[in-house]
């Protein structure tokens, strides 16, 4: 994969079930705390060297943001450093909270 592809939050979420895909989520450290999807993991500037220590470049990596705008650079970078598979989630946090509420925790 050279480029990055797209899930909806419906496929993201099946992946995520079933365990074949991790979620990092790229938004602010206060919004992460608000709520985030159950199991995401805080993908920032401060944490990027601890993940890619602990992550295996074929795993695949699901990325998640605000609106599906900013994982998308997010997620261009992961591929570009060596990740052989990384999707981006159409609508970001906002889609997943309106589908999956059941699936959001709060620090």
């Amino acid at each position: 994969m050279d480029h990055f592809e797209t899930l909806t939050p419906e496929q993201a979420y099946q992946h995520l079930v079933d365990g074949s895909a991790i979620l990092v989520d790229v938004r602010d450290p206060q919004s992460f705390r608000a709520g985030h999807a159950t199991g995401a993991y805080h993908l920032t500037n401060e944490t990027l060297s601890q993940f890619l220590e602990k992550t295996d470049y074929e795993q695949t990596v699901m990325v998640m943001c605000y609106h599906g705008h900013s994982s998308q650079g997010a997620a261009q970078y992961l591929i570009n450093i060596g990740f052989e598979s990384v999707y981006s989630i159409n609508g970001g946090f906002e889609a997943w909270s309106r589908t999956y509420p059941q699936a959001i925790t709060a620090l």
